[in-house]
């Protein structure tokens, strides 16, 4: 880079060269001559007045050439003698003034008389941090203010009484003194009195003052109680002595937000005054300057503050003060020549100060920006060196804004485009730029680290609270990642690496910070933590939140990758969701080992639905998978198996005996309500797996199993419950073996007529309506969740309730079968009743009255038992058993007919018979039910339609199943 010398000044035997890399050969030059040293590398504020005159007037001669060329922002400045620039270099009192303003500054202010002419000390910048803010229940030593306040009274008298003792031992003295002190030289042995005396009080006092402290530390030891420490937030306002009230600046304790101030003398302190979260004042403090002259780089000090007018102390603040200087102190600079860069450097931090440079406002404008502007073109001064020390002075104050990183890359652009060659600088210029990467380096971070916290309204550039992410990335995102390309070569693997290990950061911070809001519900020793119903709720409604803002995060990830501000290899969502899957599903797993759910309740079930759809949700989102990252069905299943066999045992113990209390009642459809009761819970447990079924069919098949098993388990428990009044059909249901005890048994048979039992109907109507209704809708609803399991597994869908079905109708069937041979029993007891024995009367002349008058006992039994049967059974088994009980004497009268083939003078009688017994049932039936009864209950069983055929002499073969089921 080829600079431009210094049109007012050129050294001895020198070529036009750069002048920073003039101003070390000046530096030497000026050294073996015995001159004083230049520093240019170092701020020019603090350089002392000589360096203020000569960049004073090195812009006087610049405004003045300009003014003459006809520049209309020239005047500003030398307008009224120069008075603009006069003060803006604090020079007022170093130039020689006209005696007409010296008498007017002294007329004015005659308290301070001469001080006009007194020049005042300059001093270089310093930069302000507030750490800390302690009250007096936390003071930084460790002391804790609020255990005093319980005992105040007692050191309140504790006071008293050590004043009232020095009081009188002061007296005491005095007292010696007028005895043994005269004007004359006193003799050695007065003096020896007066010693002794001296002595013998001061031990008095000492030992009385030990004693009170003792007693009073004693006391605050036993008095003091521990407290609580309430977190309170603080906001600090700051600003300098020379400063006008308007001119302050607020800052967040701990923030890490930093401020400029450049003070005008060592006497221009800082004012700072503490407010609490409410605004209210709570008490101030002045540091002074002085104090943080005496060495340099950062302080860290603990300052008390005050509550003014009772000047109480409140607290105590933490501030880290970083004065920069480096003119030594024992150094006069007088004389000698000043670099351009020096003085370039002067100017700047004037304009600086003249537009109140600040975080808020880091760009100059105006006449001031065009006097730089013209001062480095003037003088010499490069344009890298123009930028990267404005870009210096920037970097003190930089945040991760839009605004600030816009600025920063606008001014090193230009800077980093010129060459990447140190060779390219000058010395100056590289370590200018170093210290500007590096501390670009820090801000990047900060800005990648956290690019969903980023607040263009916050003063720290960071938002104050932690807030849920938006799709939208921030303002601040796409100037940081030019900054970094800028500074980095985006191709190579190690800046790739950087840049992703940065989101990588930024996203287990936000993990982190999710996961804070259930460390509550994680034991450290893995056991389960007990707690009440609310609190179980509150616990698993905090989870599923965790999942949604996992998501969240996720899905804002894919929002921000759209917007393509990130470089290609960026894959921004896949980096994020490695990092948030893994420790979601870290927590969810620590977190069931801590409050294990027992059941699918509410709470659960929607756990178990958001930890399913972010699982769904990264999959629809091309999200690869990782290790140990959420699989729903992983977490969940040894708890859903769990439930299942809970469910199953609780279902199986319903079903036992002694915990059926419904015998003696009936519902209105004359069942049990043991089995509506039963199958309810069924219906409760298939709705209380409804979701999990439907996200996870294939569970399907493990509920199946459960519910087969309850309600095979349901119809053990009824037979228990009616076994005696099913034991006489069971007699009917065996296969029947003729054998001498066979024999023997129907030979001693009582003659007794069955009645169907009142117990048997419930019985037999809760099976019709476990078959009909209860049965298929369990059926029908597993079946419509096993379909959506894929072909091939080892087991058919409800193939176990189907198994369940056939067995529940077989029971049925034999128990219906075995009342309706009761039934036909029932005619072979007496033989007035019995049909075979009446047909056997009957000849081929018999007319029909005749047939009616001895049928007449089987009518009226018939009658009677449809009638009880009316009574017993609901209609549509009632109607099933009586076409059974038709159709059953149907087959007495065709097994009659079977035996007399060759004898067709029975079949009169018996075609009469077969006549009144169709009459018999179906005028009955009709009777019974009315409208109820439907056309095709009215039509003969198959037994009848056979004898019929006999009868007729049909050819038609009607044998096979003679029962009507």
């Amino acid at each position: 880079m080829s600079g431009m010398a210094s049109p007012s000044r050129v050294t001895d035997g020198s070529q036009c060269c750069d002048p920073l890399e003039r101003t070390s050969t000046e530096v030497e030059a000026a050294s073996s001559r015995g001159l004083p040293a230049r520093l240019p590398t170092f701020h020019a504020s603090a350089l002392g007045p000589w360096y203020a005159v000569i960049s004073y007037d090195a812009c006087v001669r610049l405004c003045l050439r300009a003014w003459a060329m006809g520049c209309t922002e020239a005047p500003v400045f030398l307008d009224n003698e120069c008075t603009l620039l006069r003060r803006a270099f604090g020079l007022q009192h170093v130039l020689l003034q006209p005696e007409e303003e010296l008498l007017a500054i002294r007329s004015s202010t005659p308290s301070i008389k001469g001080s006009a002419s007194k020049p005042k000390k300059t001093i270089g910048r310093v930069k302000v941090q507030v750490r800390k803010v302690k009250m007096d229940l936390d003071s930084p030593n460790g002391c804790s203010f609020s255990s005093l306040r319980p005992t105040k009274i007692k050191v309140e008298a504790l006071r008293r009484r050590l004043s009232n003792l020095r009081s009188t031992f002061s007296s005491g003295w005095q007292a010696i003194r007028r005895v043994h002190v005269q004007p004359q030289v006193p003799a050695s042995g007065s003096f020896s009195r007066y010693s002794l005396a001296y002595l013998h009080a001061s031990g008095q006092y000492i030992k009385q003052v030990s004693g009170l402290l003792k007693i009073g530390a004693t006391t605050l030891r036993s008095r003091s109680e521990p407290y609580e420490v309430v977190q309170e937030t603080y906001t600090c306002i700051l600003r300098l002595k020379s400063s006008n009230d308007d001119e302050t600046v607020r800052m967040q304790p701990g923030s890490g937000e930093t401020h400029l101030f450049f003070p005008d003398s060592a006497g221009d302190d800082l004012f700072l005054e503490v407010q609490d979260s409410k605004g209210k004042y709570c008490g101030r403090v002045v540091a002074q300057m002085a104090t943080f002259m005496e060495e340099l780089g950062d302080k860290v000090r603990w300052l008390p503050f005050y509550r003014e007018p009772e000047h109480e102390l409140v607290g105590r603040i933490q501030l880290c003060i970083n004065y920069s200087t480096s003119i030594d102190e024992n150094v006069h600079l007088k004389c000698g020549s000043v670099a351009e860069t020096v003085a370039y450097d002067f100017v700047l931090e004037v304009a600086m100060k003249a537009q109140h440079f600040q975080q808020r406002n880091l760009v100059l404008h105006g006449e001031w920006k065009w006097l730089l502007t013209e001062f480095a073109s003037y003088y010499g001064a490069s344009d890298a060196y123009v930028k990267l020390r404005y870009l210096s002075y920037v970097m003190d104050v930089a945040k991760p804004t839009a605004d600030c990183l816009i600025l920063v890359y606008d001014l090193l652009f230009p800077v980093k485009m010129k060459g990447s060659a140190k060779s390219t600088f000058s010395h100056q210029e590289n370590r200018i730029l170093g210290e500007i990467e590096d501390q670009l380096g820090q801000i990047l971070s900060l800005a990648f680290e956290n690019y969903k916290a980023l607040d263009e309204a916050s003063l720290s550039g960071m938002l104050d609270v932690f807030r849920p992410a938006t799709g939208s990335p921030a303002p601040a995102l796409a100037p940081a990642v030019k900054l970094y390309s800028l500074l980095h070569d985006i191709v190579s693997p190690d800046a790739q690496s950087k840049l992703c290990s940065y989101f990588q950061v930024a996203a287990k911070k936000r993990s982190r910070r999710h996961l804070a809001e259930t460390d509550e519900f994680i034991t450290s020793n893995g056991e389960g933590t007990l707690m009440d119903v609310v609190t179980f709720s509150s616990a698993y409604q905090k989870m599923k939140s965790l999942c949604l803002n996992i998501r969240n995060e996720i899905f804002t990830d894919i929002e921000i990758h759209n917007q393509h501000l990130l470089p290609s290899f960026i894959d921004l969502p896949n980096i994020s969701s490695s990092i948030y899957s893994v420790e979601l599903c870290t927590r969810l797993r620590a977190f069931l080992a801590a409050c294990p759910p027992e059941s699918p309740s509410s709470s659960v079930t929607e756990l178990v639905i958001a930890t399913a759809d972010l699982q769904k949700d990264l999959i629809s989102w091309n999200i690869n998978q990782v290790k140990g990252g959420v699989d729903a069905k992983e977490l969940f299943h040894s708890y859903i198996m769990s439930w299942i066999q809970d469910k199953r045992l609780s279902l199986l113990e319903s079903c036992k005996l002694d915990k059926v209390k419904w015998s003696g009642v009936r519902t209105q459809h004359s069942t049990t309500p043991f089995v509506d009761d039963m199958y309810d819970r069924l219906k409760e447990t298939l709705n209380e797996y409804e979701i999990i079924l439907c996200r996870w069919p294939e569970y399907t098949s493990v509920l199946e199993n459960a519910i087969a098993d309850a309600e095979k388990a349901l119809m053990e428990a009824l037979d228990k419950q009616y076994a005696d009044v099913l034991s006489p059909l069971r007699e009917n249901m065996t296969h029947k073996n003729f054998g001498l005890k066979y024999v023997q048994k129907l030979a001693y048979r009582s003659a007794c007529v069955y009645e169907v039992p009142g117990e048997l109907g419930v019985f037999m109507n809760s099976l019709k309506r476990m078959l009909d209704m209860l049965c298929p809708r369990i059926e029908t609803q597993l079946k419509s969740w096993s379909s959506c399991i894929p072909s091939g597994g080892s087991t058919v869908p409800g193939e176990r309730l189907s198994e369940i079905m056939v067995m529940l109708r077989s029971k049925f069937r034999s128990y219906l079968q075995a009342i309706v041979e009761k039934l036909g029993e029932n005619t072979k007891v007496q033989n007035v009743t019995k049909l075979k024995k009446i047909l056997q009367e009957f000849k081929e002349t018999v007319i029909e009255s005749d047939v009616r008058s001895r049928i007449q006992p089987l009518k009226d039994q018939l009658t009677k038992n449809i009638d009880h049967l009316h009574s017993v059974f609901e209609t549509h088994l009632f109607v099933d058993i009586c076409r059974g009980y038709w159709d059953r004497m149907g087959q007495d009268v065709l097994s009659f007919l079977d035996n007399r083939k060759e004898n067709r003078a029975c079949y009169k009688g018996a075609r009469i018979a077969v006549s009144i017994l169709d009459d018999i049932f179906a005028s009955q039936m009709q009777q019974l039910l009315g409208n109820a009864l439907q056309e095709k209950d009215l039509a003969p069983p198959r037994s009848i339609m056979e004898v019929r055929s006999v009868l007729c002499k049909d050819t038609v073969n009607h044998k096979g199943n003679n029962y009507y089921y």
